[in-house]
């Protein structure tokens, strides 16, 4: 099953282009990791989610994430309240929801009325 991966971090001042640059280039090569996403939360701080096959590939990643995130740690403040520079969580997803597409569904009900005029 589907699952993903959140981490939470503040950047130092004058660090988030360094931050962003170090994501930007990242090819972590993890074995049942699809993709993620740096994305920007507030003022200096940042999330990244990652999605992966199963959250057993999570667990067997972890060793290698902290490695991964090595060389960014200089660019990180503490969170504060014990957590360190991150504020990492994970799970498997409950629920996945699709995008929709009301284009469609109009485009389909506008066919079906012009049927009932022809017919």
């Amino acid at each position: 099953m589907t699952a993903f991966n959140i981490v939470r971090f503040r950047v130092k001042p004058g660090h988030e282009q360094q931050f962003v640059a170090a994501h930007r280039g990242l090819n972590p090569g993890l074995k049942g990791f699809r993709g993620g996403a740096l994305i920007k939360t507030g003022e200096s701080t940042f999330c990244f989610v990652g999605e992966w096959t199963s959250f057993q590939k999570i667990v067997e990643a972890r060793p290698l994430m902290g490695g991964i995130l090595e060389p960014m740690r200089q660019h990180l403040e503490d969170l504060g309240g014990g957590l360190g520079v991150t504020d990492p969580v994970s799970g498997e997803a409950v629920i996945m929801i699709p995008a929709t597409r009301p284009a469609k569904k109009k485009k389909a009900k506008a066919k079906k009325a012009k049927r009932k005029k022809r017919g």
